[in-house]
C-alpha cells in the first residue's frame, strides 16, 4: 500500500497528451472499479469514524485527518449495495471534488494503471438512466467501472445549482437567440447543472459527452456550410471524459483553422491541480472550477459583453 500512489507527484507530466492514471479499487467481489489518480489526495486504512447526528446514510461518519474533518462515505451503498462490513479493515480513499475534500470507503485497494482516455468508454446503452457510471475500460481483460463521484456528492451532499438574482435580471439576451452554448461533460449531473444556469440566462443549450462527440458535431456544422463560431456562444467542456480529454479536444479545436477562434472555457472538479499555464498551454480561453452557478453565469455574460458590447441583463 506505501507506494500504491507513487507516480501521483508525476501526473501532471499528462496533460494535454489524452491520458490519466487510474486507482483501481474494489468494493467486495469480483468487479473492479476505478478513480481518475488526479482527484485522489491520499489512500489510507480507515481510521476511527465518529458518528455524526442527522448524517446521510451513506456518510458512515467523521475522521479526523491531517488536522481537518472529513465525512467518509460508503462507495458501496452509495452505489446502490449493501453497506461494506468490518471497516476498520477497509481503505478510505480521500479526494478532492469541486474544491471540498472526502473519503470514499473501498474493501481494498489494488494498483494504479497509466491508459489512454481513448481506451476509456461512455457505460453500456443498456445499463440505464439511473446508473452511477461516467465510463467503462479493460484492464487485464478485465471490465473496470468508472464511478460518478459527482452524482454520489449530488445526492448525498447537494450544491447549490440557482444563479442568484443579482447575477441575473428578468431579461435574456435577446440579442444572441441565434447562438447557443456547446456543454461537453461525461456526468449526466454536471450536464444538467450546467445546462440549468445556461437556461436560467435565456439562452439554449447543446450537450455532448465526451471531446469526440463534440469535435464530430463542430465538423459536422462545418460539413453542413455552417460557422461554428457563428453558430456558438461558447462552449464549456470538462476536462475528464473517455474517449478523448478536455485538453485534447481544445487541442485538436485549436489546429483546425475553421473552429480555432471558438472561445473555450474548461469547467472541471480538478479544482487545485491546474494552474493558468496548463490552460494556456492547449490554447483554452479560460478555466473555471466546479460547480460555482453564479461564477459560471458570469463568465457566460462576460462573453455574451465581449461579442454585444452588452450584458445579458442589458441585451
Amino acid at each position: 500500500m506505501a507506494g500504491v500512489l507513487d507516480s501521483v507527484n508525476q501526473r501532471t507530466q499528462l496533460v494535454g497528451q489524452n491520458r490519466l492514471e487510474l486507482l483501481l479499487f474494489s468494493l467486495g467481489g469480483s468487479q473492479q472499479y476505478g478513480i481518475n489518480v488526479f482527484k485522489v489526495k491520499e489512500v489510507l486504512q480507515c481510521p476511527y469514524l465518529n458518528e455524526i447526528p442527522k448524517r446521510h446514510p451513506v456518510v458512515r461518519g467523521v475522521a479526523h485527518i491531517r488536522g481537518g474533518t472529513i465525512p467518509i462515505m460508503d462507495m458501496r451503498q452509495a452505489t446502490g449495495s449493501m453497506p461494506l462490513d468490518n471497516i476498520s479493515q477497509c481503505f478510505v480513499i480521500i479526494t478532492e471534488y469541486n474544491g471540498s475534500t472526502q473519503g470514499f470507503l473501498v474493501k481494498s485497494v489494488e494498483r494504479i494503471v497509466n491508459m489512454n482516455w481513448g481506451a476509456i468508454h461512455p457505460p453500456p446503452k443498456g445499463a440505464g438512466r439511473d446508473n452511477y457510471l461516467t465510463a467503462v475500460t479493460q484492464v487485464d481483460n478485465k471490465l473496470v467501472e468508472i464511478i460518478d463521484v459527482e452524482k454520489i456528492l449530488a445526492e448525498v451532499s447537494p450544491l447549490p445549482e440557482d444563479v442568484s438574482p443579482e447575477v441575473i435580471e428578468d431579461s435574456k439576451g435577446d440579442t444572441l437567440v441565434n447562438k447557443h452554448v456547446l456543454i461537453v461533460d461525461d456526468s449526466t449531473i454536471a450536464r444538467k447543472q450546467i445546462q440549468k444556469v445556461v437556461q436560467s440566462l435565456g439562452m439554449t443549450t447543446t450537450v455532448r459527452k465526451d471531446g469526440r462527440e463534440a469535435l464530430d458535431y463542430l465538423e459536422g456544422l462545418i460539413g453542413e456550410g455552417k460557422d461554428p463560431a457563428h453558430e456558438l456562444l461558447m462552449i464549456i467542456s470538462d476536462i475528464e471524459m473517455p474517449e478523448m480529454d478536455g485538453y485534447t479536444f481544445t487541442a485538436e479545436v485549436r489546429a483546425n483553422p475553421q473552429l480555432s477562434n471558438m472561445h473555450i472555457i474548461l469547467h472541471t472538479s480538478l479544482s487545485g491541480v491546474f494552474n493558468e499555464a496548463m490552460v494556456k498551454k492547449v490554447g483554452a480561453n479560460d478555466f473555471l472550477a466546479k460547480f460555482h452557478p453564479d461564477e459560471l453565469a458570469k463568465r457566460v455574460n462576460s462573453r455574451v459583453k465581449e461579442m454585444t458590447g452588452k450584458g445579458i441583463d442589458e441585451a
